[in-house]
């Protein structure tokens, strides 16, 4: 079966679109069924995370199955949508952007309510409650004997059983430092460069889409890898 991670989206709808186009072109000349895994982080950021998470509840091209892994930023926006955050703590993160895309102006809404109750209510009353099942609903690790993916990497001094769900979606350092431990191949993201990049056994795919305008894949198919980007 031939394998297509997506890395960060951060609300870029049209680029995951064109990424997908450019999936489903190279997959008409595979054999069989193929499997998409999205690395999570679909929010915030970016313009669209509204539709990018309408069109993730959509089912995938006939030919293929779809695999979303959650982000930090996922998980802050249903932390906040849940009550165990507040709105400043998603804030920081590029929330403005996100609840932009569902039509919500925070700053207008600050002139009507009289308190940050009522404020928060409106906002959680204004997700849709597909959106939220979406968020609760994603897994935070595909481990597939040889590979492993996750959404920012793993602790590679721990045993897989022994990660904590903070390092797979917020890792940078010490996995970065201690790669040369790894005994599987990592594909992640939540790390920004300027193209895909392979060191060691990991594989980073975050091309920063909400500041670049390249959202990137890698397909890994008969052992053999290519990388795409918009």
């Amino acid at each position: 079966m031939a394998v297509y991670t997506i890395g960060d989206v951060h609300g870029c709808y049209d680029q995951l679109l064109e990424l997908e186009s450019m999936i489903t072109e190279d997959a008409a000349g595979l054999p069989g069924k193929k499997l998409i895994i999205m690395l999570g982080d679909y929010v915030d950021r970016g313009p669209a995370s509204a539709q990018v998470i309408e069109h993730l509840l959509h089912k995938p091209h006939a030919d293929f199955q779809r695999i979303c892994l959650t982000g930090n930023h996922d998980i802050a926006m249903l932390d906040y949508l849940e009550k165990r955050l507040s709105l400043s703590g998603w804030w920081h993160m590029g929330a403005n952007s996100t609840l932009l895309s569902y039509g919500i102006d925070v700053e207008r809404l600050r002139m009507i309510h009289r308190t940050p109750q009522m404020l928060d209510d409106t906002i959680r009353a204004s997700i849709p409650h597909r959106h939220k099942q979406f968020l609760r609903s994603l897994p935070i690790m595909i481990n597939a004997g040889s590979f492993l993916f996750a959404h920012a990497g793993i602790r590679p001094t721990l045993s897989l059983k022994d990660q904590k769900d903070d390092d797979l979606v917020s890792i940078r350092s010490e996995f970065f430092e201690n790669a040369h431990l790894l005994r599987q191949w990592v594909v992640h993201g939540h790390t920004p460069i300027e193209t895909p990049r392979q060191e060691g056994r990991r594989f980073n795919l975050d091309t920063g889409a909400f500041s670049t305008g390249k959202l990137s894949a890698l397909r890994l198919w008969q052992k053999k890898g290519r990388v795409f980007t918009t």
